[in-house]
């Protein structure tokens, strides 16, 4: 026995769902669009934010304590620096 999608019904989705709503799209973004819009730029900004997050927690482990050493290789003068890029120049 075959479910509904095997006898080529298509199954429903959101926008069939919601096709009730049409003849009142103009009402509802004209009464609630600046809301929607809040509400869409906060959950983006909260988005951005753990993106960043995750990423500065994943991505850049322990960069402080590598920049740290290669900071004293700089220093002890066993790294050769690129001819361009001589310390009393970055100062």
């Amino acid at each position: 026995m075959k479910g509904a999608a095997g006898r080529g019904e298509r199954q429903p989705v959101l926008g069939n769902e919601l096709r009730f709503l049409i003849p009142y799209r103009f009402l509802l973004l004209h009464q609630y669009g600046a809301a929607i819009l809040l509400s869409v730029a906060v959950l983006f900004m909260n988005l951005t934010g753990a993106f960043f997050t995750l990423a500065r927690r994943f991505f850049l482990k322990d960069t402080g304590r590598k920049l740290a050493h290669f900071d004293r290789e700089l220093n002890a003068g066993r790294t050769p620096m690129p001819p361009h890029l001589h310390r009393e120049e970055l100062n």
